[in-house]
């Protein structure tokens, strides 16, 4: 197991950010342990981040940074619905998936979820978690698979990546550890020979695939201009490698932003949106449509797989795949598990996956 460096704080610090979190910190260890810290408009909504990343203070404080705080920090999760198609064995697979966004305290030393900050608040930063759920059916037998994501919230830098996939086969974990310039990844698979462990290097520019369902938002500030084009070193999402059988490896991708924007029609609404194309290096073309209002939601993803000429050989397996919204909210969603509590699902255009 890797050993994660920790941050050295002085009394001052130390004790501020204690003093400034624990009149509300108390209550964030009572009730269901989903739950995310609970805050109050009128405390400091961002001194957790502040001073437990005081070297990324300034990096945070850009454009939008009062408007993150006071919409990621209001208790709530938001809840994004998405008609989900799969490319597999041929053939594309409707489904369903959703995208959970939720800030909450997280340890720098354990890279976990803490239950109680004040214990140990040099420890802690404010992370803003995306938890991506799909599902979809291959003939008789389905699939459920999620990735959790756990990036700071001062500038969305990945910690950790957690990947489950789930299907009449078996079962997969991957769990990415991200320690500076280092990324160390643990696979455990059902199939012989896929088990292992590595330590890869962590390009400082790296962008890590499922990164983009946050980063491209521009939560905090553009990713990109308008008409703005980088390349950049890049991680293949556990999903798609997951379905083609790849192993982890960083590659490279071009992020363009399109000049225009354009007005988009999904099952929740038409909407403009802005434009983004990523283009890695193994041949497929991704489309992420950005609600150019407020909240920035992303709109629609589309994957194109790459030719086959690129490849060497079919697309039997399958493994990119597109959503369209079908609705949204911000519910505190750990709460609602209550019979008649499928009505919340409503509003995200979802129906309970059991009937």
């Amino acid at each position: 197991m890797m050993k994660f460096v920790k941050d050295v704080f002085g009394g001052v610090v130390f004790f501020g950010l204690l003093a400034s979190v624990l009149p509300y910190l108390t209550e964030a260890a009572i009730g269901s342990r989903c739950a995310p810290p609970i805050v109050h408009p009128d405390r400091d909504l961002a001194g957790l981040a502040l001073l437990a990343e005081p070297a990324l203070a300034a990096t945070g404080a850009g454009p939008g940074r009062a408007d993150f705080d006071t919409r990621w920090h209001d208790g709530k999760a938001e809840l994004n619905g998405y008609r989900l198609t799969v490319e597999r064995y041929g053939h594309p697979r409707i489904g369903r998936a959703v995208l959970i966004y939720v800030t909450e305290p997280f340890s720098r030393s354990k890279h976990v979820k803490v239950d109680d900050p004040s214990k140990n608040p040099a420890d802690t930063f404010d992370a803003l978690k995306l938890n991506l759920v799909r599902h979809f059916q291959t003939g008789i037998y389905d699939y459920s698979t999620m990735v959790s994501l756990f990036t700071r919230s001062s500038d969305f830098v990945p910690v950790k990546a957690t990947f489950t996939s789930a299907e009449w086969c078996g079962q997969v974990y991957e769990e990415l550890n991200f320690d500076g310039a280092r990324l160390a990844e643990r696979f455990f698979s059902y199939f012989e020979n896929e088990s292992s462990e590595q330590t890869l290097p962590a390009p400082a520019d790296g962008v890590v695939e499922d990164n983009l369902f946050i980063l491209l938002r521009g939560l905090r500030e553009d990713f990109l201009a308008p008409g703005q084009k980088r390349s950049v070193p890049f991680l293949a999402s556990a999903f798609y490698r997951r379905l083609t059988h790849q192993t982890l490896a960083w590659s490279t991708a071009t992020i363009e932003r399109l000049s225009g924007s354009e007005m988009v029609r999904v099952p929740a609404g038409t909407f403009e949106a802005w434009v983004y194309v990523v283009k890695p290096a193994d041949g497929r073309e991704g489309r992420f449509f950005i609600e150019r209002e407020d909240p920035h939601r992303v709109l629609r993803w589309a994957w194109v797989p790459p030719p086959k000429a690129a490849t060497g050989r079919p697309h039997v397996l399958g493994g990119t795949d597109s959503g369209d919204l079908t609705g949204s909210s911000r519910l505190q969603y750990w709460k609602l598990h209550d019979q008649g509590d499928e009505k919340y699902l409503e509003a995200l255009g979802l129906q309970p996956a059991v009937m």
